[in-house]
């Protein structure tokens, strides 16, 4: 039998395997337990085969093996396929196994006894175990244990970095380290307060986006990061002291304004985001609720590719936009994940990387890394080996995934550092020399599934929201004052300048005109009376209760009842005509004594019965159209 060609049926048996070899690695294999041996191929092939198809001599090779050998050959015995998953087994097992000793170029000149049980025919062909050998294997070899991802007993205090200098007095490269601090951010009551104040912002009319991309402008994100609880993870623009320092630039404050239009609960009208009424019955919901349905929402939308957010990888518009995979299931693939994730246990990110792949949840970035480059797009192209593989792509993307969205929404909590030098595997790529980091998220460096992320992902049943803690932040005086007694958040503050006039830095005085615009725009006065009842922490003053009563009954006495058409008519007698003909008279209404309002609705058919009576109805301003004057003959 030849070599095995790709594309023709793959050998099977321990003999179709052996007739595929060489003489020079069919010696090999038999240097492995014969000391004397022949030299011709087909009886080295039955050598090999005898000592294969001989269940006590497989039983010996086997105690032979070391145990991470055995492990691999315990995970191909017992695949559907008995194929052997060289990326998946470094990534559950920490290391790759023994295949023997290799040349410089990296071919292997002495096989291990590993090479007995997984064989490998020929280019294309996977490494597995025979079928008949696998079926004899399975007898005494255990399945492998279930992948599991390794977890912290807390959040580290520090996270140590390495890197290698030239040492100039000894001549040599050293490694330093240094340990850095873990600044830990509990994401679940931040994201509710969050939530809130995004959304009373855009309610405010102060974010406005991009009507294509939906991406807000500088200044909105800008003003999005001030009402955020915190702040945002790392604070904007280059330090002080180092000018030429890569900027990190916002991450939750980006991801707000396009998860809320992903969600549908705010959309782009003329440059500003506005609420949607979705938007608005958000406000009034159990955050726990309306976070949740972002997420899910979140996982479907394409409005954003989150990996367009590594800046420093070029090449991502143009012909290179065609190579991507969809969104969805990249999200999908990180989802499965996280559900396979112990909730409340903190997990180092690097682990859950390797988790992923060995629980068998891998994807794809990009169909061709050749299109994609650092700094250059011939010398920095991502398709050279190794320069565009797992951790330039796939980890940029789970990056981002979780740290600007899982955990702004409030699913995850995170250990982060400062993205420079968090991350060096990239400087391996050309043109990297100057990079501190490849992406602003380098500097994730643990994470936990909280309640709230284990309700969205379904690995509890309810969520138990944590009671916020008794406060009575806002005093409501008889006069119409309301007095904050301690600082507030920024999305109380939002709220409270759309129905109060701002009196002095802690003062509010509630302003009728200012709360029936609020009820304009879709608010209630009832909204209002909520937040103050639960921010004084009691019931309100007389005055104010009926205040706002009063102004809830005032806003509903006047209704619009859309557009209509004012006419005039050239004195009271035709109007008055007009007004109680029996045809007209259900298609119009007086207004004055020459004057008839006709509603939008009802003017097609006042017209034409107006026609029908003798009438026409001159547009407003019209003037009698000027008689061309002919030429006259020269």
């Amino acid at each position: 039998m030849p070599r095995f060609v790709r594309g023709t049926p793959e050998p099977e048996t321990v003999a179709e395997v052996l007739e595929c070899y060489s003489a020079d690695e069919l010696k090999g294999l038999a240097d492995l337990f014969a000391s004397r041996k022949p030299t011709r191929k087909a009886d080295l092939a039955a050598l090999v085969r005898q000592r294969l198809e001989n269940d006590e001599s497989v039983r010996q090779f086997w105690d032979l093996l070391d145990a991470t050998q055995q492990a691999a050959v315990s995970e191909a015995v017992h695949s559907p396929s008995g194929v052997f998953d060289a990326s998946r087994f470094p990534a559950k097992y920490g290391k790759a196994p023994n295949w023997g000793a290799a040349d410089s170029y990296g071919h292997r000149r002495a096989p291990s006894l590993l090479c007995l049980f997984l064989h490998h025919s020929g280019y294309g062909a996977p490494t597995k175990v025979p079928r008949d050998l696998r079926e004899r294997l399975r007898a005494f070899v255990p399945p492998p244990p279930p992948v599991s991802v390794k977890t912290l007993d807390a959040l580290p205090a520090s996270h140590t970095l390495t890197r290698q200098v030239y040492d100039y007095k000894a001549k040599e490269r050293v490694t330093e380290s240094d340990a850095v601090p873990v600044t830990g951010y509990d994401s679940e009551r931040a994201a509710a307060h969050d939530l809130a104040a995004v959304l009373r912002l855009i309610d405010a009319g102060k974010v406005s986006a991009s009507e294509k991309t939906g991406r807000a402008s500088g200044a909105s994100v800008l003003a999005v990061a001030a009402v955020l609880y915190g702040g945002d993870y790392y604070p904007y623009g280059k330090p002080p002291d180092d000018p030429y320092a890569q900027e990190v630039g916002p991450i939750r404050a980006f991801a707000w304004p396009l998860l809320v239009q992903g969600a549908r609960l705010a959309k782009v009208s003329g440059t500003r985001l506005a609420l949607t009424p979705a938007g608005r019955s958000a406000l009034a919901a159990p955050p726990h609720e309306a976070l949740r349905d972002l997420w899910d929402e979140w996982l479907e939308c394409d409005l954003l590719d989150e990996f367009s957010r590594v800046d420093d990888i070029k090449g991502q518009t143009g012909k290179g936009a065609r190579g991507f995979t969809p969104v969805e299931e990249r999200r999908e693939a990180i989802v499965a994940s996280l559900r396979a994730c112990p909730p409340g246990q903190w997990i180092a990110f690097d682990d859950f990387s390797r988790f992923a792949i060995a629980s068998g949840n891998a994807f794809e970035v990009h169909d061709d890394p050749w299109s994609l480059y650092i700094s250059d797009s011939h010398y920095g192209s991502l398709g050279y080996a190794g320069y565009g593989g797992w951790n330039i792509l796939q980890e940029r993307y789970m990056l981002a995934f979780l740290f600007e969205y899982a955990a702004t929404l409030g699913l995850l909590d995170v250990g982060h550092i400062p993205p420079s030098g968090a991350r060096r595997d990239f400087h391996e790529n050309w043109g990297t020399d100057e990079m501190e980091f490849l992406s602003r998220y380098d500097g994730l460096v643990c994470l936990r599934i909280n309640p709230l992320g284990a309700w969205c992902l379904g690995l509890a049943e309810q969520y138990v929201a944590t009671a916020p803690e008794a406060s009575q932040a806002l005093k409501v005086l008889p006069n119409l004052d309301v007095v904050a007694k301690e600082p507030l958040p920024a999305a109380d503050v939002l709220f409270l300048d759309q129905f109060a006039q701002r009196a002095s830095e802690s003062v509010w005085r509630l302003d009728r005109a200012r709360l029936l615009r609020v009820i304009e725009d879709g608010g209630s006065a009832s909204d209002v009376e909520a937040f103050l009842r639960a921010k004084s922490g009691g019931d309100l003053p007389q005055t104010v209760a009926m205040f706002l009563a009063d102004t809830a009954r005032q806003a509903t006495r006047l209704s619009d009842r859309g557009p209509a058409r004012l006419i005039e008519a050239e004195d009271a007698a035709l109007a008055h005509l007009l007004a109680n003909d029996s045809r007209l008279r259900p298609l119009c209404m007086f207004a004055g004594d020459r004057h008839l309002v006709v509603p939008a609705a009802c003017e097609s058919a006042f017209r034409r019965t107006l026609r029908e009576l003798g009438y026409a109805l001159k547009a407003a301003g019209e003037s009698p159209r000027p008689r061309r004057r002919k030429k006259r003959d020269t």
